[in-house]
């Protein structure tokens, strides 16, 4: 299962690095998706403690950034729907 996980990796990186050189992308990308997760991570930790959701808490890990990253702020009601709908609370 690891090796299965370590070809996926080395595949998409592989393919990301191909589609950065063959399309002249520079590093401007990565500045932009940078300072997209970190505001997708300063909004989730401003809803969690501004008091707007009281009942909830969405963690800040990876995938939770991932999500509100790629969503934007319909991913934060995302997390909060399927944190109520899985613990029902």
């Amino acid at each position: 299962m690891e090796w299965i996980v370590l070809g996926v990796f080395i595949g998409s990186l592989g393919a990301l690095a191909y589609i950065v050189i063959k399309r002249k992308l520079g590093l401007g990308w990565l500045t932009v998706f940078g300072t997209h997760l970190v505001l997708a991570a300063l909004g989730i930790y401003l809803i969690n403690f501004s008091g707007l959701i009281t009942e909830v808490y969405i963690p800040i890990n990876p995938v939770t950034i991932g999500t509100v990253t790629i969503l934007g702020l319909p991913g934060v009601a995302l997390l909060y729907g399927l944190k109520i709908f899985i613990l029902g609370s």
